[in-house]
């Protein structure tokens, strides 16, 4: 083995974790001497090779540091073509700019075949833009500049081990709130980014809504990454369960009685199935939602239909007997009212 491949298998092994001087020597079947030079050699040619000293010490690259040169098959490049049409395709992209230099480094890396099959990437992937959901209609609409500059920051948060510093904007109540944040994760859900992490003033795990920060900023409190907080925590929409608790307890809760088989067709929904069920003993069960927004619960009552009734509150109960008498009389032969059908 000539001193280029040596320096070669050296760089491999070095990707994959810190290698002291002498386990180097060992498996390449030279001297210490000789590795100290192969270690000057990379570190010549620009590779951040990193020495920690004493007895556990030894030689790393340098954690941000990605090694070239990369080998793809034409079958991995257009996987990776995919996924970066994925991530263009978010209404925000974390880390947009590192994502377009990442890209351009990765290009001049690539084989003439793989680089064509990138550059035709417009022709060859495409994605749609999530479509309006108007079932479970929304008081604001996505910021995206507001998004991506939370989600980078964040990121960076993340990337630095330092706090990060938010200005929230809650829509539902009227009220701006700052909070000091641990960043130890994102997360995408319907075409929006959710924020993660510790809450330091609160003391407990916090999820936010990137596009309602009106600023972010990392400031200069580092912090180490709590072990017990991660964004897995999260899927499911367990946050959203969480958060109807939290509504039902602050706020108004409309009631409905309906039947075991509407029961489990709200329970497919993603929103619905988050409300609280419970069974009537009748055969019956009871949903609570906590929203008394005629332009949320009204609809939801004529498309469960027969066999549903909204109980409460009161005052929509009413409302919704007059919309279903209306609708009877329109449906009605001749315009007949709902006594005469």
């Amino acid at each position: 083995m000539n001193a280029i491949e040596r320096a070669l298998g050296i760089l491999l092994l070095l990707s994959g974790g810190q290698r002291s001087a002498g386990e180097l020597a060992e498996r390449f079947e030279v001297s210490v001497r000789t590795i100290y030079r192969d270690i000057d050699r990379l570190m010549a040619l620009g590779i951040p090779v990193e020495a920690e000293r004493g007895v556990e010490g030894g030689y790393r690259l340098a954690r941000d540091y990605l090694q070239p040169p990369v080998a793809l098959t034409r079958g991995e490049t257009a996987a990776l073509l995919v996924a970066l049409a994925l991530a263009r395709g978010l209404k925000a992209t974390p880390l947009l700019a590192d994502l377009d230099t990442a890209q351009a480094k990765l290009l001049a890396s690539l084989p003439k075949a793989a680089r064509e099959v990138f550059e035709q990437g417009g022709r060859i992937v495409g994605i749609e833009k999530p479509s309006a959901d108007i079932f479970h209609a929304e008081p604001d609409r996505i910021d995206s500049v507001r998004m991506q500059s939370a989600v980078d920051v964040f990121m960076q948060g993340i990337l630095s081990g330092r706090r990060v510093r938010l200005r929230h904007e809650n829509p539902y109540r009227s009220r701006v709130a700052d909070f000091d944040v641990e960043p130890h994760g994102i997360l995408f859900d319907r075409d929006r980014w959710y924020l993660y992490g510790h809450d330091v003033d609160l003391g407990s795990e916090r999820l936010m809504r990137a596009d309602r920060m009106l600023e972010a900023e990392v400031s200069g409190m580092g912090f180490r990454p709590r072990a017990g907080l991660s964004v897995a925590t999260q899927m499911g929409r367990e946050w959203l369960s969480r958060a109807m608790r939290r509504w039902e307890a602050d706020g108004a809760v409309s009631v409905f009685k309906v039947q075991e088989a509407q029961a489990r067709l709200l329970a497919r929904d993603w929103y619905y199935r988050h409300a609280a069920f419970e069974a009537s003993g009748d055969g019956c069960v009871s949903v609570r939602i906590p929203s008394v927004d005629p332009v949320i619960i009204l609809p939801l009552a004529r498309w469960l239909g027969p066999g549903a009734e909204l109980v409460a509150p009161p005052e929509l109960r009413r409302r919704c007997a007059r919309d279903l008498e209306d609708m009877l009389r329109a449906y009605g032969p001749d315009g007949s009212s709902a006594e005469d059908v």
